[in-house]
């Protein structure tokens, strides 16, 4: 996943986060606006998700944090 996509999507995540608890679920989607802009960068966060790492649909936005801030 890019430099750039990776630190967006970790923003993401702490908003999500802090608006709703540790306990609030994300889904890849919420890395992108409603309007499909950007198809390269969607689908490398799709293949990150689900090729990569075989994650559900939803996951735990700490997770999904924790994923991203170790590189994986």
């Amino acid at each position: 996943m890019q430099t750039k996509l990776r630190q967006h999507a970790i923003g993401i995540c702490n908003k999500k986060i802090d608006q709703k608890g540790s306990d609030v679920g994300i889904s890849f989607y919420a890395f992108f606006k409603n309007k499909n802009d950007d198809p390269e960068a969607l689908m490398s966060a799709a293949t990150w998700w689900i090729t990569k790492h075989k994650l559900d649909h939803f996951e735990k936005a700490i997770k999904i944090k924790q994923l991203l801030e170790q590189g994986l």
